[in-house]
Order: structure tokens, then sequence, then C-alpha cells
């Protein structure tokens, strides 16, 4: 069984909080990562290019539960196009990989 890495941004900590806990707790998802930041977002929306500071998170699932944490953050998010980008994983720790298996439903 293969795993996927998700990125996703969000306006605040606590919506990143509320979302990675909800996809944990769904088992959607084995871990949530709120990383450091917030981190300065440059990008076009409405014709224009927008600055604001957003907080990352990163998911690790399985490939088969990505449709459903895709549709899960989409259902959680604020914004009206989050970025959710799935990366496949490659490779690592074999055991790490495997609990990514074992904690997912």
């Amino acid at each position: 069984m293969s795993q996927t890495l998700i990125y996703v941004t969000v306006g605040t900590r606590e919506e990143a909080a509320e979302i990675g806990k909800a996809l944990v707790e769904s088992r959607l998802c084995a871990c949530a990562n709120i990383l450091p930041g917030p981190t300065t977002s440059f990008y076009w929306w409405e014709g224009a290019v927008q600055e604001d500071e957003e907080v990352s998170v990163l998911l690790k699932t399985r490939d088969d539960l990505v449709e459903k944490v895709v549709a899960k953050v989409k259902e959680l998010h604020s914004y009206d196009c989050p970025c959710v980008v799935a990366v496949p994983i490659t490779g690592g720790n074999p055991a790490f990989l495997n609990w990514i298996n074992t904690e997912t439903a």
C-alpha cells in the first residue's frame, strides 16, 4: 500500500489545528504537522496579486484516501479555493510508512 503527503495552506493556526485534528480523529490521516509560521504567500486571485500570511499543514495518509482527505479539507476550509496538493511518497523509513497504513482507516 502506498502513502501520500498532502500539503495544505490555511489562514490561521487555529484553522490548521481544526482541520488537522479532524483528519487524524477520523483516521483519514495518520499525522498532521502544522509548520512554524506564518508563511508569506503571494498569489493571483480575482485578477490581482495578493499577499497574505498563511499557515502550512503537512498530512500523511494512504494513496487510496487522498480523495476523501481533499473532500474533508474543502468541507472544513474557509477559502473558496484552498491549496490542497497531494505528493506521492516514493520512499522512506519502512516502519514509518507501515505506521501510516496502520493508523488510517
